[in-house]
């Protein structure tokens, strides 16, 4: 038995950069990761930091601390992180009409400039002029999730933090029973081979981490979509911006997928609430390799499988009617869980009514908001008040 003050679970962004800040706050920390190279949602995203995105002013307040946030990160982690300023295109399908697509982006804090057909391929090239109607374009960040996470990593263990290649099949409690009938308390995890124990421990498994505390019989709301994309090797072809369709069918149904009249539902694999969407998208990375994106499937059980060929073939197509460049390329590819709320705001915080656990997840954009807000919140456990992290509690859905 190991104990440590923080146990966090998850090395993907969330785990990464809530590690790394807690270890600055001086808390003995061990991340916990199952695998010993980057997987799932973070391994495989666009990384993208949509400054540009906050309709409140608690997220565009967010989104300004991300900016600055994302400025110095490299500075700080003493690692390149691959920070750099690119146009995104927000194509507009042919069967809608531009000037009303735009007005839905009015509300944002920044409101993209709806261009012509003819401007939108000046600036990317390789769009097909025939499939889209207009864009609507905006400066946006983006990063390396890669490099990203592992700058966290190394600077984490620079600080003396512990990392573990140990996949997590439990968690220790105490309490509320019969023997030991005062609340009940999380006060460590199993793995496979070790128990830890800590005062407190930090869930940050995306999209499986409704399942896994379900597992011990913690509910929350957060939920987790089935991901797919497309990558390929590094390539000479050029994309120069990131391209997402302006109407991203994959938002309304996590919308409409997150209400609590379903949420008996999602406790019960074999679900499938909605037909699965594909938004073509594609963004280049600086080593030159493309993904290509993404279908959404939301399905309630974690390790439901899908069709890979026929998954990449829709893909494929999909991105062949915008990007024509790229729809036969060499690509691979790649699933995973993508973790979402019932209010697009991430759950930060204890869980309610459960003693010693907390939870870090849920982030509609990760690679923006987890670096601030993993900050706040090893600042909140340190004793400082923040109404922010008191905001994006999980408490604020009990009454929901």
């Amino acid at each position: 038995m190991q104990a440590h003050a923080e146990v966090v679970v998850g090395g993907g962004i969330t785990g990464a950069a809530l590690s790394y800040e807690l270890a600055k706050k001086g808390f003995g920390t061990l991340l916990l990761e199952k695998y010993s190279t980057l997987k799932g949602a973070t391994r495989y995203s666009y990384a993208s930091l949509p400054y540009w995105s906050g309709t409140t002013d608690l997220t565009n307040q967010l989104f300004q601390e991300a900016k600055q946030h994302h400025h110095d990160l490299s500075e700080e982690l003493q690692t390149d992180t691959q920070f750099r300023e690119l146009d995104l295109l927000l194509t507009i399908a042919t069967e809608y009409d531009p000037e009303k697509i735009a007005t839905n982006f009015s509300q944002y804090n920044i409101v993209p400039r709806l261009i012509s057909v003819e401007e939108a391929c000046e600036i990317e090239p390789l769009l097909n002029k025939q499939a889209i109607v207009g864009a609507l374009t905006v400066s946006q960040g983006h990063v390396s999730p890669e490099a990203i996470t592992l700058g966290y990593c190394q600077a984490f263990t620079r600080l003396g933090g512990q990392i573990e290649i140990a996949e997590v099949t439990g968690l220790v409690k105490t309490g509320n029973n019969a023997t030991h009938p005062y609340p009940e308390r999380i006060t460590g995890v199993y793995t496979t081979d070790k128990t830890y124990h800590a005062a407190n421990i930090i869930i940050c498994a995306g999209g499986i981490s409704r399942n896994f505390l379900k597992s011990a019989g913690i509910p929350t709301r957060v939920y987790f979509t089935h991901a797919e994309m497309l990558e390929t090797p590094p390539v000479e072809l050029q994309l120069n911006t990131l391209v997402i369709p302006a109407v991203e069918k994959r938002l309304n149904s996590e919308a409409v997928t997150s209400t609590i009249e379903l949420e008996q539902m999602w406790d019960e694999p074999g679900h499938e609430f909605v037909p699965f969407s594909l938004d073509a998208g594609a963004i280049q990375f600086k080593n030159g390799s493309i993904r290509i994106g993404q279908i959404s499937r939301v399905l309630t059980d974690p390790h439901a499988k899908v069709d890979p060929v026929k998954s990449e073939v829709a893909m494929r197509v999909e991105i062949g009617k915008v990007l024509p460049a790229l729809e036969n390329l060499p690509a691979t590819w790649h699933h995973c869980l993508v973790a979402y709320s019932a209010d697009d705001l991430p759950l930060i915080g204890a869980i309610p009514n459960v003693e010693g656990i907390h939870i870090f997840s849920g982030f509609t954009s990760p690679f923006a908001l987890v670096p601030p807000l993993a900050k706040r919140f090893a600042n909140y456990v340190a004793g400082e008040n923040d109404e922010i992290i008191k905001q994006l509690s999980p408490s604020r859905f009990m009454d929901n």
